[in-house]
């Protein structure tokens, strides 16, 4: 039997932490067997360990592209502030909060992630400072670093509206708490 390149391996890994991304932050984390994570990239369980050595080992990792992502997709919005506030209307957006699966692992998986294991936390430690860096350099581009307590004020301050947003069963109210949430994002800002 041939033996798949360093490429088809690599293509294959990066499937799985994408599909067990959008299923951890649709289901979460403890609601995602490696069964179900594999069948969704399309594999069988044998191929999980031919990737990683645990579902904390791949946890891990998704944790990290989920963030490295989400960095990428910030970094692409203009510059300064008027890319920032586009990123508050978007984070705290009907479409964001209707859509788990699609969006921030942060709103998703904070409370899982903090449950986890010590990889998974460092991985979400340096995820999470690359989004408050991406931030803090919209906020102040000229110095970063004095807009950092600001850059996570507002990062948690988006996070917590988003989730508070997704827990009621008031569309109205939700509606409402979103609608409120980026006011006070942008006066935050100011």
């Amino acid at each position: 039997m041939a033996r798949y390149g360093r490429e088809h391996k690599q293509v294959t890994r990066q499937r799985i932490i994408e599909t067990a991304g959008l299923r951890f932050k649709q289901d979460g984390i403890d609601g995602s067997g490696i069964s179900m994570l594999m069948a969704d990239a399309g594999l069988t369980n044998g191929a999980f360990y031919a990737h990683f050595t645990s579902k904390d080992d791949l946890v891990a990792n998704v944790v990290a592209e989920e963030l490295r992502t989400q960095v990428a997709k910030y970094s692409a919005l203009p510059p300064g502030r008027p890319g920032l506030e586009d990123l508050v209307r978007d984070y705290l957006s009907a479409e964001h909060r209707d859509h788990p699966d699609l969006g921030c692992p942060s709103a998703a998986l904070l409370d899982e992630i903090g449950r986890c294991g010590d990889d998974t936390k460092q991985a979400y430690t340096d995820g999470a400072r690359a989004v408050m860096e991406e931030i803090a350099t919209r906020l102040a581009p000229e110095d970063p670093r004095s807009a950092r307590s600001k850059a996570c004020g507002l990062f948690t301050m988006m996070m917590g509206t988003l989730q508070a947003s997704r827990a009621l069963s008031d569309p109205g109210l939700a509606d409402e708490i979103l609608e409120q949430g980026i006011e006070n994002a942008l006066t935050f800002m100011s």
